[in-house]
């Protein structure tokens, strides 16, 4: 693919993830307008909202598959792997903001992909809490909507806060509560 061809298709998926996170019936000619592309070069590539749509969420899926190989979630120390773990994700969130289980409905590949990182991560988190860094006998799955909720924060909400910053925050709050 050309360069300026490559720049082109990344300016539309991240201006179609940005524009379908917030309003999910934004057309195709809205996002070309916004990409500052032809909708013509649009069509070409997808022909259809749902294509764009699955191509957005393939972009965040590859993304936060090397985020999770990157933090070295079965080797490295519990607290360094999360804090890798989450200065990375934030990022792909912000860059990528919509959410996957939307998209899982209806691309069995895209809910299979979802689920085996959920899994890396969950197997991370009882790691953490073998070692002691997170209390044992929680609720299934509360250590993980606790880190997920911390991290959709920071990326979305609390937007001035560079990720290394945030990953520190997240951390600590996830290891040390805040109280």
């Amino acid at each position: 693919m050309r360069a300026d061809a490559a720049q082109n298709l990344d300016a539309v998926l991240q201006t179609g993830a940005r524009l379908l996170a917030q309003n999910p019936a934004t057309t195709m000619a809205a996002i070309a307008a916004a990409a500052g592309v032809d909708r013509r070069t649009v069509y070409r590539r997808f022909a259809n909202r749902e294509a764009l749509l699955s191509a957005v969420y393939t972009a965040k899926l590859d993304a936060s598959q090397a985020v999770l190989d990157a933090a070295r979630l079965t080797e490295a120390p519990v607290a360094i792997a999360l804090h890798g773990y989450v200065e990375a994700i934030i990022p792909v969130s912000r860059r990528w903001p919509l959410d996957i289980r939307r998209m899982m409905k209806d691309d069995p590949e895209a809910e299979r992909r979802a689920e085996e990182q959920r899994a890396r991560l969950a197997a991370f988190l009882r790691r953490a809490a073998d070692e002691g860094l997170i209390r044992q006998g929680l609720p299934p799955g509360w250590a993980m909507a606790l880190l997920g909720g911390m991290v959709d924060d920071m990326a979305h909400v609390f937007t001035d806060i560079e990720p290394g910053p945030a990953a520190d925050l997240v951390v600590d709050s996830l290891l040390r509560g805040v109280g």
